[in-house]
């Protein structure tokens, strides 16, 4: 007989994960490796520790390392938020009128509202293991930016933020959540560093971009004796990091004896996507189960459903190294949405290379549709969610929908990652109905393919 599940699946202290799952080494076909840009051979671990924290830099270029152990003081940190709840979304099946079951996993307990303190901690933990004063890093919508300043100040080290100036704007609160922990929180693209002045010039009055952050904060970081640079998405190392997600999903899961059949999240540069699949995909690529995964995406940063899959810069300056990656040009700046943890060029090469591999689906959604959808699930779940969230939760709703109308039933799972308390400028916005959908035409996304690198492989 089965066990009756629960609104709220919580596992204990015991069933936390111990070791980091790192996708890549799972698959065959791996995705291609980071090009040194002077050289355009393959990055090498003491290459990208002039950048990265040493031990970072060696888990960037593992792709053969299945399991990695947390350290005991990182997985002790995790402890104080983690595990996080698996979540059987009754009311919301209720009032569909499915025949799905409908789970999310809620990365929103903790103080910075999101999944990315589980990379934030990690990261911060190996530079204080290397004795380096501090870190640089870029933020979209403040998430990340928030999560590092909380780790820094918890092992001590300085946190310096460039946050893209749109999101600085438009979400004040996040930025003093950022300075209460001790971070200094300077909108980008700024006039503090050459690659900053260098954008300003060419784009007067830009909101800016992830791809204009990240240059300034590689900058600083090579500019400042004892720092190097934090990256909250993109990288295998955050996907890495970020497995854990998945991992407790997963337990939660086979705890009850449910399989899931559709797993979806939102995708910007990946890593809350990278981090819920990666069990499952680890699954389906050694053929030992089948699923579907769908990534979602704003149709005013379409990397996925429109863009190439080629060698390209990870940042707009163009001081980072190459990655092969689905991309819609580092010049590329997307529309001021309301989502800014999805405003990036590009995708992990990790997802980049199992969407190429047709492992994996991609959909497009309006800003419009995707705040009545968290409205919607914000009055009948309880919980606001914040605006990239709640692409997964439109594309859950319709998957739902969907069985509705078939009969099926399917067991939906998708990634919560995280509140949208500090995001109340957005709803204001829709609610005024002054929150529009743009989607860039096939001349505007042309312009930043024009720039890709025109390499000779």
């Amino acid at each position: 007989m089965k066990k009756e599940i629960p609104y709220k699946i919580y596992l204990d202290e015991s069933e936390l994960p111990k070791y980091w799952l790192n996708l890549r080494a799972f698959m065959d076909k791996k995705p291609a490796p980071l090009l040194n840009p002077k050289t355009l051979n393959p990055m090498t671990a003491e290459e990208l520790s002039s950048v990265f924290c040493a031990e970072l830099a060696r888990q960037e270029v593992d792709d053969t390392t299945k399991y990695i152990e947390i350290p005991t003081e990182v997985r002790d940190f995790y402890k104080m938020y983690r595990p996080a709840p698996l979540i059987r979304a009754y009311c919301l099946e209720k009032v569909l009128d499915t025949p799905a079951h409908i789970y999310y996993k809620f990365e929103g307990n903790n103080t910075s509202g999101s999944h990315k303190l589980n990379s934030a901690i990690a990261q911060a933990y190996y530079a204080k293991e290397q004795g380096l004063k501090g870190v640089t890093t870029e933020t979209g919508a403040g998430q990340w930016g928030t999560a590092l300043s909380m780790a820094c100040s918890y092992f001590g080290l300085d946190c310096n933020v460039y946050m893209v100036k749109v999101s600085y704007e438009q979400k004040p609160f996040r930025r003093e959540v950022m300075r209460t922990y001790g971070a200094t929180v300077t909108p980008s693209p700024s006039m503090t560093t050459e690659v900053g002045r260098k954008i300003n010039e060419e784009f007067p009055g830009t909101g800016g971009s992830l791809g204009c952050a990240i240059s300034e904060a590689v900058e600083a970081a090579s500019n400042k004796d004892g720092y190097r640079y934090a990256l909250g998405s993109v990288l295998n190392q955050v996907l890495l990091h970020q497995s854990v997600i998945g991992l407790e999903t997963k337990t939660a899961l086979d705890k009850y004896g449910v399989k899931a059949d559709i797993i979806i999240g939102c995708a910007g540069g990946g890593s809350n996507l990278g981090g819920l699949i990666a069990p499952f995909m680890a699954e389906q690529v050694e053929g030992k189960a089948n699923y579907r995964f769908i990534a979602v995406e704003p149709a005013s940063c379409p990397t996925l459903t429109r863009g190439k899959y080629a060698y390209d810069y990870c940042d707009t300056g163009k001081v980072c190294p190459l990655a092969k990656m689905y991309t819609l040009g580092s010049g590329f700046i997307p529309s001021a949405s309301h989502a800014g943890g999805l405003r990036y060029h590009g995708m992990t090469s990790t997802l980049s290379e199992l969407y190429d591999q047709g492992l994996m689906e991609a959909r497009s959604v309006e800003q419009t549709k995707v705040f009545e959808a968290a409205e919607y699930f914000a009055r009948i779940e309880g919980i606001l969610p914040a605006p990239e969230s709640a692409h997964a939760i439109r594309v859950a709703i319709d998957e739902a929908l969907k069985c509705k109308e078939t009969g099926e039933h399917k067991n939906i799972v998708f990634g919560l990652t995280g509140t949208g308390y500090f995001d109340m400028m957005s709803y204001e916005k829709f609610h005024d109905g002054k929150m529009s959908d743009y989607i860039p035409s096939d001349e505007e996304l042309q312009k930043g393919f024009a720039g890709l690198p025109d390499l000779k492989l």
